[in-house]
């Protein structure tokens, strides 16, 4: 029997790749009552992963309780779906990926981590999320480009801009640190070193959803 999947994507990850890894109902960010529509709807499976944050009332914890309650599976990464399943996972909501985890330990609690701005057509990001900033400034300390203190400047000037002002070039420009560690930062970004974490997130989620939905086959 076919189970039924709704996924709510947006700027995680292009819709196109997101249909390569995984058969589903894809539907735009998801704002209050949209997952219970969903339900309502016969879904069996729900992804969470994007949803609204300022622009309407974003998904409420009473309505996922009540998705739950009524049996259906929920998986929640990345993005408003992390926040969900950190906040909910107690009760059956199942969190997915390296953001969701941080949420659920307490290393980020601020909605803001996860904020970004994006194209309301295309859902492509025009700012840079504070989860991907710190994975990228991660990997680059690791390898040696930066040292410490000037990740610590880097990421004290992201948190110093409002979200929709945060792109690497705003950053950098923001950034008191100066010198040979910025330059090597700099070239490391736009060698493709940045990191993706919503996306590698994003994808993890659906690959936890096949295989849910291969066992209630």
């Amino acid at each position: 029997m076919q189970r039924r999947i709704v996924v709510f994507l947006g700027p995680s990850l292009p819709r196109e790749e997101a249909e390569r890894q995984l058969a589903a109902e894809y539907r735009p960010p998801a704002k209050r009552g949209d997952i219970t529509a969903a339900a309502e709807d016969g879904a069996a499976i729900i992804g969470l992963i994007d949803g609204v944050f300022f622009q309407d009332c974003s998904v409420g914890h009473r309505e996922v309780l009540a998705v739950l309650r009524m049996g259906v599976r929920v998986v929640g990464a990345s993005s408003m779906g992390a926040l969900r399943a950190a906040e909910l996972a107690p009760f059956g909501m199942e969190g997915v990926g390296t953001i969701y985890h941080w949420f659920a330990s307490g290393e980020l609690v601020s909605d803001d981590e996860v904020a970004l701005t994006f194209d309301p057509i295309e859902y492509r990001p025009l700012s840079e999320p504070l989860v991907n900033i710190r994975a990228t400034l991660a990997d680059a300390e690791a390898r040696g480009i930066i040292d410490r203190e000037t990740a610590r400047a880097v990421l004290e000037a992201a948190l110093s801009l409002y979200f929709p002002k945060r792109t690497y070039p705003a950053i950098l420009r923001a950034a008191k640190a100066e010198g040979d560690a910025i330059g090597r930062f700099e070239a490391f970004i736009a060698g493709g070193g940045a990191r993706d974490l919503k996306r590698e997130d994003a994808l993890a989620a659906l690959a936890r959803i096949r295989t849910i939905a291969g066992e209630m086959l």
